[in-house]
């Protein structure tokens, strides 16, 4: 009995340190990976290892489902434009909860799709 008190009292605690981070300490905590990941997409699709991140905006995203049986995964998202060797690109950069990394979405591909309609 002694032990689920103290396995409760535990994950009380946690979940009141978890509350008190803003969004803005979770966005500011993942900008340098989303910047790097950015950049090294960029360096990459356009064959230019000077090119360079310029943070557009940023946002705390929630998940897509949500429900009593489905738990996404909320993630901070980041709109980063990559320049370089005479070229520009637009990442949106996605970086979920409770991991280390991210991944670099292109989002020029949405544009172009758009278009070709």
């Amino acid at each position: 009995m002694k032990r689920i008190a103290f396995l409760t009292a535990g994950v009380a605690a946690l979940a009141m340190t978890t509350g008190c981070v803003s969004q803005q300490q979770m966005l500011a905590a993942k900008q340098q990976t989303a910047m790097q990941t950015a950049a090294s997409r960029g360096q990459f699709d356009m064959s230019c290892p000077s090119a360079e991140p310029i943070l557009l905006s940023q946002e705390v995203t929630q998940p897509a489902l949500q429900g009593p049986w489905v738990a996404g995964i909320e993630r901070e998202e980041y709109t980063i434009g990559v320049q370089g060797c005479g070229q520009r690109r637009t990442y949106v950069v996605m970086c979920p909860q409770g991991g280390e990394s991210c991944f670099a979405a292109n989002s020029g591909a949405v544009a172009d799709a758009i278009q070709q309609r």
